[in-house]
């Protein structure tokens, strides 16, 4: 596969574990978080109802949606919380000691 479609986030020390912060990756809402257990990308916009979930909370590997407290594991984006039912998109990170870098496909 052609790094053509990886995109530059950060670097990995930009971003403290327990943060996550949003940016706009070829058209796509990314929200990209630190956790212990390492880097993960989701969706930014919770599949319940349309909210930013960079506004949310993020606590352990689940962000929670400030408008209706859905969740949602940063790992797969699995639900983890109702109201919501359908799963985030996640996005593939490759991460290196220079860049946290995230892969689109279209």
């Amino acid at each position: 596969m052609s790094n053509d479609n990886y995109h530059f986030l950060v670097r990995p020390d930009e971003l403290p574990s327990g943060k996550s912060r949003c940016f706009e990756v070829a058209g796509h809402p990314v929200l990209l978080c630190h956790t212990r257990d390492g880097f993960f990308a989701v969706h930014n916009i919770c599949t319940h109802a349309y909210a930013r979930l960079d506004e949310g909370r993020l606590r352990g590997n689940r962000v929670i949606c400030p408008l209706h407290g859905a969740s949602f594991d940063v790992r797969d984006g699995a639900v983890k919380g109702q109201p919501a039912h359908e799963s985030l998109r996640s996005y593939p990170l490759r991460v290196t000691d220079d860049a946290v870098e995230v892969l689109i496909e279209d």
